[in-house]
């Protein structure tokens, strides 16, 4: 009952009411990443969702698309601009994704939808992650986020599947709250970003 009538139900209305109280951060960061992204401060970009269907996520663009002399992108961490670090340390590239909420297409809680590439690559065990709505934050994040191995967060997404329930919820978004005040596990040990899954 909580995960199909409930649990939309809640995200949807505070979705709507976290991103009235966020208006003005969001005008702000908005402008911020406009002028210093040259006119785009969003990016967009398709990913699964719920019984692997696809979407397309928003978040704040925190990267410029800055290339080398071969037209290739240059490395995260030359992208990352001054703004895009203080929106990634705060969490706030995660705030449009709200509108995904309203959508019906995310969570405020689930395992992270990743990207469309991956979908082969994972075994039997690490697909259940698809077997409900992916969210904002999760149990991933709050155990380690960009800093733990692939293997690790899949464990713990397939765990949230199993024990999915209001109470985990609420624990996870608190946890979330302390986490993002800490600026805890934003970056991978080894890179700005986490290194892509290759599969197992």
């Amino acid at each position: 009952m909580y995960r199909q009538f409930f649990k939309p139900l809640i995200d949807k209305t505070a979705a709507l009411l976290v991103l009235a109280i966020t208006l003005p951060i969001t005008l702000v960061t908005t402008a911020l990443l406009y002028f210093y992204n040259n006119g785009k401060p969003f990016f967009f970009q398709l990913r699964p969702g719920l019984n692997g269907q696809i979407f397309r996520i928003v978040k704040f663009k925190t990267m410029n698309d800055k290339r080398n002399t071969a037209g290739e992108l240059l490395p995260d961490n030359e992208r990352l601009t001054a703004v895009g670090r203080f929106v990634r340390k705060t969490s706030l590239d995660e705030l449009p994704q709200l509108i995904n909420v309203l959508k019906g297409e995310m969570s405020l809680v689930g395992p992270r939808p990743l990207l469309v590439e991956y979908l082969p690559l994972y075994n039997p065990s690490q697909s259940r992650r698809h077997n409900v709505t992916p969210g904002i934050t999760g149990w991933a994040q709050i155990n380690g986020r960009n800093a733990i191995s692939w293997e690790e967060k899949f464990e713990y997404d397939v765990w949230y599947v199993e024990n999915l329930s209001f109470g985990l919820d609420l624990k996870i978004l608190w946890m979330t709250v302390l986490k993002v005040l800490k600026s805890e596990g934003i970056n991978a040990d080894t890179a700005t970003t986490m290194e892509k899954f290759k599969g197992n």
